[in-house]
């Protein structure tokens, strides 16, 4: 090349410049705020794409075929398209939908949200390589829409806050590591403790196969996070207790109740003007239930029925035409975390239990194992092996244990009718993705379109508390 066609190269106008500049200023920050400066050496392909133009990257566009032109215009806005997608959905925000009512009312099943990854810092991708908006697997062809490797270990970016008390949070299935594809609720370590874990690994017919699944490509869910890295956390009867103090008062709360009535049916208009949804209305089958009839002293022969209710419906519904008494639903002992591990805790009265904080330390004992022995061997990656009274981490005989991460304890708002960390346990700080700011959109799925589908009261709400 002439010197004359080396410096014609850079004789561009100064709009042409300024937006070199801007643009390897942007992508210099951007590489200072990820931390990882290997990407510097893609700063000469910057400032080739807008002044010295070596690699021909419009060659498609000097071409005088009209349908080539076409097709190579349509794949190069795709392909742009796609990566300012990738780059928005990995370090911005996502869109994210609610698909059961474990915070109800709080947030409702059909509403859509922008989750903000900026909000707690947003997580360096553990599988740089996958395809945008798909969390884990192709719809119908039902592939992985991801590549294992390379495979980044975790690293959150600063962000503008950290997690709190009563936020809700975007995060990933804690469990959701190991799944049986034909059978993902309840989670693979449940199955395991109902059904055995050879039985669970070896019947393919029933469970499907068994496969892994990277922190960032496990189900998202949401919750809300009741205790923080450090708190002590316990429920008594629906009570729920942080560091001896009773959580503050949240009006999205609801628990499940029966309602008996003096023969009167419950109209759907009434359930409707109530927001109890379709799903939740359950009539109870008195034969089938002597015995909860009379625990709750309810008379024989009358209707019962059963849903769901915050502290307002309590209040509308005692007032109803009709209805006799209303009972919470008692306290059912049941499998809560940790599985197997011999506590005699329920869903309503649970813990006390404490939230792992990184650098503190933990003194290893028969009964709190079975509560933190996940997260030594899992969460963190270590051998743990326990011989008698003894115990051993990587090899090493120890009476302690130092955490590296932070834990939360997340739980829905809808607590009788959620699964959350009283069945699966702790949620670590690399799994967690963000925090909803905004409802979009909402859908009521019990509704028509032309009959209050749309919930239009509910676009641009706050989607916080």
């Amino acid at each position: 090349m002439t010197d004359e066609k080396q410096t014609s190269r850079f004789k561009k106008p100064l709009s042409q410049w300024l937006k070199a500049c801007i643009w390897c200023v942007v992508y210099i920050l951007f590489i200072a705020w990820v931390g990882n400066y290997w990407w510097l050496l893609g700063l000469p392909v910057v400032f080739d794409a807008f002044i010295t133009k070596l690699a021909p990257w419009t060659w498609w566009k000097k071409t005088k075929n009209q349908t080539l032109l076409g097709i190579f215009g349509w794949i190069d806005a795709i392909l742009f398209a796609l990566i300012a997608v990738y780059f928005i959905n990995t370090y911005l925000f996502q869109n994210y939908q609610i698909p059961t009512s474990s915070l109800e009312k709080s947030l409702l099943v059909g509403d859509f949200l922008f989750v903000s990854k900026a909000s707690y810092g947003p997580r360096v991708p553990n599988t740089p390589l996958s395809f945008p908006l798909v969390q884990h697997t192709f719809p119908i062809i039902e592939t992985k829409s991801f590549i294992e490797n390379p495979h980044w270990d975790y690293q959150r970016l600063k962000g503008f806050d950290t997690v709190e008390r009563n936020d809700i949070v975007v995060f990933n299935f804690p469990a959701g590591d190991t799944v049986a594809v034909k059978q993902q609720n309840p989670d693979y370590y449940s199955l395991c403790h109902y059904y055995g874990r050879a039985a669970v690994n070896s019947n393919k017919e029933q469970f499907g196969d068994i496969i892994y699944r990277p922190v960032d490509r496990r189900e998202n869910y949401v919750k809300r996070c009741v205790a923080v890295a450090g708190d002590w956390m316990e429920i008594k009867d629906n009570q729920v207790i942080i560091n001896g103090t009773p959580q503050e008062k949240i009006d999205g709360i609801q628990f499940n109740y029966f309602v008996q009535t003096d023969g009167t049916r419950l109209s759907d208009d009434l359930l409707d003007k109530l927001n109890i949804s379709v799903d939740d209305r359950m009539l109870v089958n008195n034969e089938q239930n002597p015995d909860l009839i009379t625990y709750l002293g309810f008379e024989a022969g009358l209707p019962i029925y059963h849903f769901p209710m915050n502290e307002e419906t309590y209040s509308k519904i005692q007032k109803a035409s009709g209805v006799l008494k209303v009972k919470i639903e008692p306290s059912r002992e049941g499998d809560v975390f940790p599985l197997g591990g011999g506590k005699k805790w329920s869903r309503d009265n649970y813990g006390p239990i404490w939230m792992p904080k990184k650098g503190m330390r933990l003194a290893l004992n028969q009964y709190n194992l079975p509560i933190y022995e996940r997260i030594i061997s899992v969460y963190e990656n270590n051998k743990l092996e326990v011989k008698g009274d003894d115990f051993y981490i990587n090899g090493k005989m120890t009476k302690t244990y130092t955490f590296k991460m932070d834990y939360y304890w997340m739980m829905g708002d809808n607590r009788h009718n959620s699964a959350d960390s009283r069945y699966w346990g702790f949620v670590p700080e690399d799994h967690v993705v963000g925090r909803p700011v905004l409802v979009w959109l909402s859908l009521n799925k019990d509704k028509g379109w032309f009959d209050g589908k749309i919930r239009w009261n509910r676009f641009f709400r706050n989607a916080e508390r």
